[in-house]
């Protein structure tokens, strides 16, 4: 009985595949674009292997976030130029435009929150070698006053507050441009508004605050510009604020039957800076009327929005990297003068063929 029990269990042989069937089938091939990410997950944990020094190391999630945008820029606006044009052309591996961009999007999700989970590891091991990035919860009174002068020389001067209602629409939002969205209340009864910050590209994105003993501490401008919208927005308060980042379409075909290719690659760049938007990604603390009033004045799918738990544009993590001269609190600077000779000296010309006898003789 148990023997006849024990071939009933017995699981049925598997016929070997056709070969001359898996040779036609695309199965056998890897997408491209899937392929791609899987070498950016690559760079990415490199970020977790121990035998690189730790700067090393948040220098490559750096680098995989930088990969990330230009992916975005080129390789997912081209799928998404293909499904806004109806091509339904299958691909090696025999996905449809629309069907590869589904699965690269979700595949793009779990990386990007592969490199938050890689950015709390590292922000513990900078923390065990007193390299912080702090939030303004944590300041001390003198790093609120330092902050404070800074923010008066350095950022005020190159901030432009905007207020989006009927009479100023949304305005233009360049490619990876890092900005903040306010719910502003009226101090004096008048309406309520929304705000809008663009973070100046020519600021660093990590401020580096006096050193206090060993530790070197870092903290971001948009937790800087949070902590005093009150002077670029007067008589109003935050209720909500949040900050958003957009990449746009950046990908150009070249036409190599153009006649003059120099007006033709100044057309296309130009239009490049205006691409459409393909992704726009907010933090977790914006609010979500005020996520969802943004992504409806830029247009863009649902889908092409990414809400992170963790810091924005990781790319920029690589500023942290280099290290500086300490900070004093009392920001002392001391001009460098260059004192010139006294004496010139007169140095002698020599003139081709004079002097030395001419050309030789033949």
């Amino acid at each position: 009985m148990d023997s006849m029990t024990t071939e009933a269990q017995q699981p049925e042989p598997v016929a070997a595949p056709n070969l001359e069937e898996l040779l036609a089938s695309p199965a056998r091939f890897i997408n491209r674009e899937f392929s791609w990410l899987q070498f950016n997950r690559r760079v990415l944990e490199e970020t977790l292997n121990t035998a690189h020094p730790l700067l090393e190391r948040v220098r490559f999630l750096s680098i995989s976030a930088a990969n990330l945008d230009e992916f975005f820029m080129v390789r997912v606006a081209g799928l998404e130029g293909q499904v806004r044009q109806g091509i339904v052309v299958l691909s090696p591996d025999g996905k449809t435009p629309a069907e590869q961009l589904d699965a690269i999007l979700h595949e793009i999700d779990n990386l990007q929150m592969e490199q938050q989970a890689s950015l709390a590891v590292l922000q513990q091991y900078l923390a065990q070698e007193d390299i912080l990035i702090v939030r303004p919860a944590a300041l001390a009174k003198e790093d609120k006053d330092w902050l404070s002068t800074t923010f008066d020389d350095e950022i005020f001067p190159v901030m432009t507050p905007l207020s989006i209602d009927p009479a100023h629409p949304f305005p233009f939002i360049p490619n990876l441009g890092f900005s903040m969205g306010l719910q502003l209340h009226s101090k004096h009864g008048k309406e309520p508004m929304t705000g809008l910050l663009r973070l100046p590209t020519t600021l660093d994105r990590f401020i580096r605050l006096p050193d206090q003993g060993s530790a070197i501490r870092y903290i971001t401008l948009e937790d800087v510009v949070g902590m005093f919208t009150h002077r670029l927005f007067p008589g109003y308060e935050v209720r909500g604020a949040g900050t958003f980042r957009i990449i746009r379409d950046s990908d150009i075909e070249v036409e190599e039957e153009a006649e003059d290719l120099v007006r033709f690659f100044e057309t296309a760049l130009k239009r490049r800076r205006r691409g459409k938007v393909i992704r726009i990604e907010t933090d977790s603390e914006m609010p979500a009327s005020l996520r969802q009033f943004v992504v409806h004045e830029l247009g863009v799918p649902d889908n092409r929005v990414a809400v992170l738990p963790g810091l924005l544009a990781l790319n920029t993590m690589s500023e942290i990297t280099k290290r500086r001269a300490p900070i004093s609190a009392s920001r002392a600077i001391r001009p460098i003068s260059r004192a010139r000779p006294r004496t010139r000296r007169r140095l002698p010309r020599r003139h081709p063929r004079k002097g030395h006898g001419g050309p030789p003789s033949v």
